[in-house]
């Protein structure tokens, strides 16, 4: 047997830990010089990487910092990709904004609020 640790592309590990749909996304991102391997850009996605060595790559909004823990050998169930790898990023706090205000003297009032408020004013035209 071989004693050195097993590599694989770049670009296909992070298509097998479930961090990009498809395998083209992912090379794109590498290509496009965005990935980190221990802490040194690279732009090809045919880079190798192993177990031990720490990507940091954006991912939606946020930037995330893994550490490798295997190579895959498939591109699994999620609960078997969550296994390639150590998350080093520190987890984001979403801030308490609610998604659409209610009418309580801000926004836009729903057609129900607006039939109340016509209920309750008093007749100008009397």
């Amino acid at each position: 047997m071989d004693d050195t640790p097993a590599k694989i592309r770049l670009d296909k590990w992070l298509w097998q830990a479930r961090f990009f749909k498809t395998r083209s996304l992912s090379a794109k991102l590498v290509s496009g010089g965005h990935v980190r391997v221990n802490s040194a850009k690279v732009s090809k996605p045919a880079h190798s990487v192993g177990p031990g060595d720490v990507l940091t790559f954006p991912q939606a909004r946020a930037t995330r910092v893994i550490r490798i823990v295997a190579v895959g050998e498939r591109r699994g169930p999620a609960p078997e990709a969550q296994a390639l790898y150590e998350d080093l990023s520190p987890p984001a706090e979403r801030p308490n904004v609610p998604s659409a205000p209610k009418y309580e003297g801000k926004g836009r009032p729903t057609k129900r609020d607006r039939r109340k408020l016509d209920l309750n004013r008093p007749d100008t035209l009397d």
